[in-house]
């Protein structure tokens, strides 16, 4: 599976969320909403989630392998540097 795409949403809004990104892999199913959290290590993401009764959080996708999680990872935080933080999207 490869990833063909690329899109990130910078973010305006104060604190730990600094854009959403969209992926497709293999130009044939897209991944919304994963987001890019400044941490206390630096840059990580945060895979689409959904909050269940319970109040817990549960991702919606994500990677099976610590491998491809970590090249999906990469790719990401790699794109996000090149976008301009003048290309600010719709929060």
């Amino acid at each position: 599976m490869e990833i063909t795409d690329i899109r990130v949403r910078r973010v305006t809004t104060e604190g730990k969320l600094k854009a959403y990104v969209t992926v497709t892999f293999d130009n044939a199913f897209v991944v919304h909403n994963v987001k890019v959290i400044e941490g206390k290590n630096g840059a990580f993401i945060a895979m689409p989630s959904r909050k269940t009764k319970n109040g817990e959080y549960k991702d919606v996708a994500h990677p099976i392998s610590s491998d491809f999680r970590g090249k999906l990872q990469d790719m990401i935080l790699q794109e996000y540097v090149k976008t301009p933080e003048d290309e600010i999207g719709e929060n």
